[in-house]
């Protein structure tokens, strides 16, 4: 069976990430003066540059302008900016544009050996974007606003850095490491341009047009030396992850080891038999800048989570040990269950997570999801506005980073599990029937929707940036452009409609998202969504669904199904614990309407309650994990995963969905061969094919192979191919191909 229409947005697939390693020893600030290079004439023209109608001729200009190899101005950008301008809005470590070039000098070294900085400027240097100024004769703001300025004057630092090497620009790809090393303070930093130029790199940028870097395989490979990382830490071991711990502290030191004023988490035993299990791994952003925050994880009396990343270069610090319970989500049996990643940026920075970030995290998330058995998949690799409120009231204050801009797409193609699949929907096409279940790939670069009030919603975030790339779809609340956003009773439990207010998610069907369809209407899908029917627009010149596959539910009689915000064990499972309190089971804003149907997103999610209540554990059955017997499903409902009681409802086997159906190939004419093309199918790895062969749409004796041999029985007859497709587990499917014309004479 074929496999076809595959995502190929992004060249560098997830199966190709390659871990970061050592690159040479080069200093990043020296040798740096204000001006041109020695040697070189007056400084760089940027006319061309400053004229090219896209980004793609803006690189091509620059490099024709200074020497410098486009491939390389691109790979560098790549790791800089994913090549985006973002209206010149700056990155949180303070850079610019497509090249992030910074507003300040180069920071001395902070003296520990782990790659951070006091700050403080080193003596005798000037800033990228001042140097670059000086090489081009433009201004420092015109190089933060236009991307045809930042993209010249970025050409045109390179030139000057590889200059001061003693080299010229007609070196060849891999005589470039002096240089590009100067472009970054991370030391694997020309490692990652590097491996950008072999694996290739094609993306929309946020001017509307394509740039392609096409892989390189002549370039040579970083050579795979492990970064320096702190062995206490958790980590990948290539990956340098540094240990910072959390304090586990009581309030003051004066108080009884039994005290339950301690902070800033709990002990537990995760990774072994008598704690609760990781389940999830959590996306959040930090919301200010990544000093602070690791100031935070470290104080005693706030809250902690396990791994903050920094912006500027993906540097991990490690602040918990696995088997612990940090306080990040908001949500107690989350935290139970979850990892929290921290991510240096704001929830309303359109887009400016950048990709040094996302490759680091993606590479620490794989390590830890297969460390620890969390399933790769959107429903447990999720974001903070995913966990759901835990009593009636609390979902309206939940938190909603990483906000609208978290590329989810290409995220979890970095992590190795590719949002639809790798499907493109592009090439899948728009075609979908009531009861199939289907899953939001929304393209994220080419999926602008609009988004106000990002300052205000997350102040730092600046305003938002028309026309940049969103992670969602919107829902409506009928089959219209012009309809309202859908509502969410839980988010605005007044009934308001959705909005473009950036931390509305009441419409906001993220990419990754599996949802049933419930009427189709043109261009519009009709869907399950917080307990009503909304509309997804699935035009056939741009879907935004692929086929998927997976179980559903339905409620069990007539009354709606009780939705919850945990999974806790019933009453009876406290009796052996009698130093615990049973935790009240409290249904939360939403229901599972009668004739509502929703995709499962795991049959099993675990039923417990981890108790941690004194700082030494010495408080009655204190640090036990409460395991019930009473069965829940965790459903994709509205923007959350939820629970609901599998009492409650009926579970469906998942069904066999057709990717492309099956299809005749030949000429119709009698002494021909026609051949049987089966078409492909979810679940693609264990499915079986059954063929047989139709004569004007009844079965031909004996017709089952993958040929069917036209004679004088079939003249005048239309001649089609039907498949019945099995795989273990789910619900078989028959599918049947287009006929032939009529089949003609020899």
């Amino acid at each position: 069976m074929r496999s076809v229409r595959r995502r190929t947005t992004s060249l560098a697939m997830a199966g190709l990430l390659i871990p970061l390693v050592a690159t040479p020893a080069f200093v990043a600030g020296a040798g740096t003066s204000a001006g041109p290079p020695a040697g070189a004439p007056g400084g760089t023209d940027c006319t061309a540059a400053l004229a090219a109608t896209d980004r793609e001729a803006a690189f091509a200009a620059a490099s024709e302008a200074t020497g410098v190899p486009a491939a390389l101005l691109k790979a560098v950008s790549w790791m800089e900016s994913r090549w985006d301008q973002h209206a010149g809005v700056p990155s949180t470590d303070g850079g610019y544009g497509v090249f992030n070039l910074a507003d300040h000098a180069p920071a001395a070294p902070d003296g520990a050996g782990k790659g951070g900085v006091k700050g403080e400027p080193a003596r005798g240097t000037t800033s990228e974007l001042d140097r670059a100024a000086a090489l081009t004769g433009l201004t420092a703001d015109r190089i933060k606003a236009d991307a045809g300025a930042n993209v010249c004057a970025g050409a045109a630092l390179l030139a000057a850095y590889q200059a001061d090497a003693g080299l010229g620009a007609d070196a060849p790809l891999d005589a470039w490491d002096a240089a590009v090393s100067r472009m970054s303070e991370v030391p694997t930093f020309a490692d990652r341009v590097v491996t950008t130029l072999r694996q290739g790199q094609q993306r929309a940028t946020d001017d509307g047009g394509t740039v392609t870097l096409e892989a390189r395989s002549d370039v040579a490979a970083p050579r795979a030396a492990a970064a320096a990382g702190d062995p206490a830490a958790d980590c990948p071991p290539d990956l340098g992850c540094e240990w910072l711990p959390a304090p586990y502290a009581k309030e003051s030191p004066d108080l009884p080891d039994g005290t339950g004023s301690y902070g800033n988490h709990d002990q537990a035993d995760r990774t072994g038999e008598g704690g609760p299990s990781i389940e999830y791994i959590v996306i959040h952003d930090t919301e200010t800048a990544y000093e602070p925050t690791v100031r935070l994880v470290q104080d005693p009396t706030y809250l902690a989570w396990n791994y903050t990343l920094r912006s500027s270069d993906g540097h991990v610090a490690n602040h918990l040990e696995p088997s612990d319970v940090g306080w990040h989500a908001g949500n107690w049996y989350m935290n139970m269950h979850s990892i929290g990643l921290e991510h240096e940026g704001w929830a309303g920075t359109s887009g400016w997570f950048t990709e040094a970030m996302y490759q680091t995290s993606a590479e620490l998330v794989a390590y830890l999801a297969e460390k620890y058995d969390v399933p790769l998949d959107r429903a447990h690799i999720i974001g903070h506005d995913q966990v759901p409120g835990i009593l009636p009231g609390y979902t309206k204050s939940v938190h909603w980073d990483p906000g609208p801009y978290w590329d989810w797409d290409h995220y979890m193609e970095l992590v190795g599990a590719p949002v639809g699949g790798g499907l493109d929907p592009a090439g899948v096409g728009s075609q979908a029937e009531p009861g199939d279940v289907v899953e939001v790939v929304t393209g994220y670069g080419e999926n602008a929707h609009p988004v106000t009030g990002c300052e205000q919603a997350s102040p730092g975030s600046g305003d938002c940036v028309a026309g940049a790339g969103t992670n969602f779809v919107l829902a409506r609340q009928a089959p219209s452009s012009d309809a309202p956003y859908a509502r969410d009773p839980g988010w605005k439990p007044g009934g308001a409609d959705g909005t473009t207010y950036a931390s509305d998610i009441s419409a906001r069907v993220t990419s990754g998202h599996k949802l049933v369809v419930a009427q189709v209407q043109g261009d519009w899908l009709g869907v399950w969504w917080a307990g009503s029917l909304v509309w997804l627009h699935n035009p056939a010149e741009r879907p935004v669904v692929v086929p998927s596959t997976g179980q559903t539910v339905t409620v069990t009689g007539e009354e709606a199904a009780a939705v919850y915000g945990r999974a806790y064990p019933e009453e009876a499972a406290y009796e052996p614990y009698p130093g615990i309190a049973p935790q009240a089971v409290t249904p939360i804003e939403y229901t599972v309407g009668a004739d509502q149907t929703y995709v499962v997103s795991d049959a099993d999610p675990v039923t417990d309650y981890y108790r941690a209540t004194s700082f030494d554990g010495s408080a009655p059955d204190d640090r036990t994990d409460v395991r019930g017997e009473d069965g829940y499903y965790q459903l994709w409902y509205a923007h959350k995963q939820v629970f609901a009681r599998a009492a409650e409802l009926t579970l469906h086997d998942p069904v066999v969905t057709d990717v492309e159906g099956p299809r005749v190939e030949g000429r119709a004419k009698i002494g021909t061969w026609l051949s049987a093309d089966p078409g492909e199918y979810l679940p693609g790895d264990d499915a079986e094919v059954d063929l047989q062969w139709l004569r004007d749409g009844e079965p031909v004796p004996g017709a089952d192979g993958g040929r069917y041999h036209l004679t004088g029985r079939d003249r005048g007859a239309e001649i089609s191919v039907e498949v019945t497709v099995s795989a273990p587990g789910h619900q078989a499917r028959t599918f049947a191909s287009d006929p032939t014309g009529p089949v003609s004479p020899r």
